[in-house]
């Protein structure tokens, strides 16, 4: 079937949806929703079968869905309606919450339905339930549609107000008025929900040293002292590394990122950032906040590094750096390392970048202190090495995690192994030793060259991954206990650490790790500090979000002159070699 993709943005559960079509034969093809006259001209181009739209913020034109089937990815249980759907199920507490696939009409989210599915409710940020609970329920829904319109039963469901399956209702556009804070009045609880239904887009709204900020990134305390201390609701008690601990009048919160859109830099960044010359000098530093963690149980180290979309800063990578160091002084045989549960990691911190005083060398900065945990996991001879994906990851963060012995994803992971997109950035982290390593040439540069997601199974084909375990978070978990006690087995260990040095130190004699390294922030320094400035463009634009004004040829394939002509390949047939 052909299938026109129609987005706002490509996000986690947009590039999901393309991977998972494009893996069952399935042609597709991407428009962003930028003006009507675009995708008016997407549709005389690719002449879709169906319009999938998972992630949109206005209505389809009527002239297109009443001449193409348009299916709509609505993130609410049957009969809900409204912009902000999964903003008002965390703001209200609901145990339960659901997605439902309908079909394009004249009333906003009030077309037959051909799909829904519901799920329990977890307590996490509205960005986190998109990528994981809304993203698995979407992908399943989307099958199952597509599956009866090919077999001709293009029958959607009509609802009435007599159905008893029908739980939502219309609700209206959340407001920021809607989540603004009150310490005094507000329990942890209900500060909680507010600043969770926000996170991801646009924050919620509150006053910090007179400022109208937006918050994200908040958790609970549990730590008993800062819980009783003796402190006005709404005071800042504490920090753990860049984040804020703010008493509430029953407890107290860990507030990790802010957003000042009046202030200098208007975009999200760690909370003590934003109020660095606000904040009290002498403010107790603990911990506390969820950041790098280790745990060892019998011959594993597990090594926990949850940031805040994935993204690593060079304190933060320095922090890391010291963590595995710190891990591979035990005598454990297996380091295990998590990344956090929405993302592995996306390699450099482009916020803290734009927001430094010389954005070129943070970059450097950055991409060293990256490149200096990377070669320390590679160089390690005396434990194996697992790489575990609970959540996505992105540029660097690939090859970081490629550098381990072993990669396990969990299924329903997207990579996006590819450095430029982000102005040409040629990238590092070893890439251009581990990739060719795995993949092998060909493959490797036809992956660096892509543009384009890739699913778990695909990666595992490749060579980016050594094995694809379950997709259900509990089982992926125990399934990851599993599989690294039998590593820990003591001839299976012996063997894989033999081997693993051997070919170190044949791959060392052939070109020396330094050389890759150099090589890489060689070309590196150009994309920072030469005189293209197409890095530091791309990287103001992600970072301030600019618009798109057009969608990338890499995704709009029906606006490649080679599809145009027959020549581009789709689908399954990416030219990637055996």
């Amino acid at each position: 079937m052909r299938i026109l993709l129609f987005i706002h943005g490509f996000n986690a559960l947009s590039q999901r949806l393309f991977v998972e079509l494009e893996a069952l034969g399935h042609e597709v093809s991407i428009e962003f929703d930028i003006h009507d006259d675009n995708t008016r001209e997407a549709i005389k181009l690719f002449q879709p079968d169906l319009v999938l739209a998972p992630y949109l913020k206005r209505a389809i034109p009527r002239d297109i869905w009443e001449n193409t089937r348009c299916l709509i990815l609505h993130p609410g249980p049957l009969g809900d309606k409204g912009p902000s759907a999964l903003d008002w199920a965390i703001l209200k507490g609901e145990s339960h919450w659901g997605a439902t696939l309908l079909q394009a009409e004249e009333e906003m989210d009030g077309g037959p339905v051909w799909e829904s599915r519901s799920f329990a409710m977890a307590e996490r940020p509205k960005s986190s339930l998109y990528r994981s609970e809304i993203s698995d329920i979407a992908v399943a829904s989307v099958k199952d549609a597509l599956k009866r319109i090919e077999a001709g039963e293009a029958s959607p469901r009509r609802l009435s107000k007599q159905d008893e399956d029908v739980t939502g209702n219309l609700q209206p556009a959340i407001r920021h008025k809607d989540r603004v804070i009150d310490w005094k009045k507000d329990d942890s609880e209900t500060i909680l929900r507010k600043i969770r239904s926000a996170d991801g887009v646009p924050g919620a709204q509150d006053g910090f040293f007179g400022r109208s900020l937006y918050l994200y990134d908040a958790h609970r305390v549990s730590d008993e002292a800062l819980l009783i201390l003796n402190a006005a609701p709404g005071a800042v008690i504490a920090k753990s590394g860049f984040a804020l601990c703010r008493k509430t009048k029953d407890g107290a919160l860990w507030i990790g990122h802010m957003r000042d859109p009046h202030g200098e830099h208007g975009f999200k960044l760690p909370a003590a950032l934003v109020l660095e010359a606000d904040l009290d000098k002498e403010l107790s530093e603990v911990g506390g906040y969820p950041t790098i963690c280790s745990h060892r149980i019998g011959d594993v180290t597990h090594l926990h590094f949850p940031f805040y979309n994935g993204a690593m800063s060079t304190s933060e990578c320095e922090d890391l750096l010291a963590a595995y160091r710190e891990a591979a002084q035990q005598d454990s045989k297996v380091i295990v390392l998590h990344g956090g549960p929405d993302f592995w990691s996306n390699g450099m911190h482009l916020n803290v970048i734009e927001a430094s005083n010389d954005a070129a060398n943070e970059s450097w900065r950055n991409i060293n202190a990256i490149d200096d945990l990377a070669e320390a996991i590679i160089r390690t001879e005396s434990h194996l090495t697992v790489a575990v994906m609970h959540g996505n990851a992105g540029a660097g963060g690939v090859f970081l995690a490629r550098a381990c012995d072993q990669v396990w994803l969990r299924d329903g992971v997207i990579l996006n192994p590819h450095y430029k997109d982000m102005g040409n950035l040629y990238g590092s982290e070893f890439w251009t030793y581990l990739l060719p390593r795995y993949a092998g040439e060909e493959n490797a540069n036809r992956i660096a060259e892509q543009r384009l997601p890739m699913g778990a199974d695909e990666a595992a084909m490749l060579g980016l991954a050594d094995k694809v375990l379950s997709n259900n978070r509990a089982f992926f978990a125990s399934e990851v206990d599993e599989q690294v006690m039998q590593l820990c087995e003591a001839n299976v260990w012996s063997n894989l650490i033999d081997k693993k040095i051997k070919q170190r130190r044949e791959d060392e004699a052939i070109k020396p790790l330094s050389t890759y390294r150099e090589e890489e922030l060689t070309r590196m320094r150009g994309n920072f500090f030469g005189f293209d400035p197409s890095y530091h463009v791309a990287r103001y634009n992600f970072v301030h979000n600019i618009a798109k004004s057009r969608t990338p040829i890499t995704l709009a394939r029906h606006r490649d002159k080679r599809y145009q002509s027959g020549a581009a390949h789709r689908s399954t047939h990416k030219g990637y070699g055996t």
